[in-house]
């Protein structure tokens, strides 16, 4: 672990989605202002899109965190789910714990839940993330939570976050009563090259580094064209290079380490050659060349006489082989795989014979 040759007093590249480290660029700035701000004037249904490893998990439970003294919130992630999957995990957010199955009794004791929170002067906030996952059905489910109001405000409010899927869900014509309840949509993008420079300097700073720039120009510069801006990418890239760099027992992450990483991240280098496979068998007299990709054949069975029985009939298929066919074919398995040589051990005899 490379924390204590940088100074770390911890992982500053980790994989949770740690609201302290979270880093506020412009997108993600306006986006929690402009949820919180929907949230406090009671507009229902709020939105945030953005691609995957963009850092919206990460919002949410920065956003959430604000509002833990006044609000009950409810974060739904397993949205493979059925609608009365996802209303029982809402009643068990909300202190409930009967095993009804009745649709109805579970929206009316949810309701109920409802209004004893806003006597209370709680809000209540719930969050699905990873909602394009949500089945229509499911999604309908939720589109008739907005009902749970008074007269003069909603009773809770939903965010829905997901990736750029959930957006073309909402756009369908048979969402469109979802569509218009949701009044403020919000969409993060991906870190632009400038600022990938102050988003790695915050992480270090929050995980305790105070020592020089410990990513060259260079560096930089070649990691935000490998990342493409996304955050996840970064500090997947950074863990390696961090690592590289302290088995060198380098102070600084130059253009070499990058490269190098770059390499290691290269997934296609650990992709079967099928080019290096062999194809043909070496030739001999009695056995002529045979590709590896050729199927060895069954032995051809000749139809079973009938004796009018339902079984004489049967398709020969599915009877075992005879013992003598049996031999026959491994015969043949045999003799074939006697063909067969090795890359390596028909190298050596050609260098042999040159």
């Amino acid at each position: 672990m490379y924390l204590n040759f940088f100074g770390l007093k911890e992982q500053p590249f980790g994989v949770t989605p740690d609201p302290r480290f979270l880093y506020l660029s412009a997108a993600h700035r306006e986006a929690i202002a402009s949820l919180y701000y929907g949230i406090e004037a009671g507009r229902g249904f709020l939105g945030l899109i953005a691609k995957p490893g963009m850092g919206k998990t990460t919002i949410l439970f920065h956003l959430l965190e604000k509002f833990r003294s006044t609000a009950r919130t409810a974060f739904v992630f397993q949205t493979q789910c059925t609608s009365r999957e996802f209303m029982r995990f809402l009643l068990s957010e909300l202190g409930y714990e009967g095993d009804t199955q009745d649709f109805v009794r579970m929206n009316e004791e949810f309701n109920k839940r409802l209004l004893q929170e806003a006597r209370a002067g709680n809000r209540f906030i719930v969050v699905v993330d990873e909602a394009q996952n949500l089945d229509a059905s499911v999604l309908e489910t939720v589109r008739l939570l907005s009902d749970f109001e008074t007269p003069r405000a909603k009773l809770l409010t939903i965010i829905l976050a997901g990736q750029p899927e959930l957006a073309g869900k909402l756009a369908s014509p048979a969402l469109a009563q979802l569509r218009q309840r949701v009044s403020i949509v919000n969409r993060l993008e991906p870190l632009p090259t400038w600022e990938i420079k102050h988003y790695l300097e915050h992480r270090l700073k929050v995980a305790g580094y105070e020592g020089p720039p410990m990513f060259t120009a260079e560096a930089l510069e070649v990691i935000a064209e490998f990342s493409e801006g996304i955050p996840r990418n970064l500090n997947n890239f950074c863990f390696n290079a961090l690592s590289l760099a302290c088995a060198l027992r380098q102070s600084t992450v130059d253009l070499a380490i990058v490269k190098e990483v770059i390499s290691d991240l290269d997934i296609t280098k650990h992709l079967p050659d099928v080019n290096s496979l062999p194809t043909q068998t070496v030739a001999t007299e009695d056995n002529p060349p045979l590709r590896l990709a050729e199927p060895l054949v069954m032995p051809e069975r000749k139809p079973v006489a009938s004796v009018g029985t339902k079984d004489s009939r049967r398709s020969s298929d599915g009877d075992p082989l005879s013992p003598a066919e049996a031999q026959a074919y491994m015969e043949e398995i045999s003799r074939r795989l006697k063909g067969f040589s090795r890359p390596e051990h028909a190298s050596s005899r050609r260098s042999g014979q040159d």
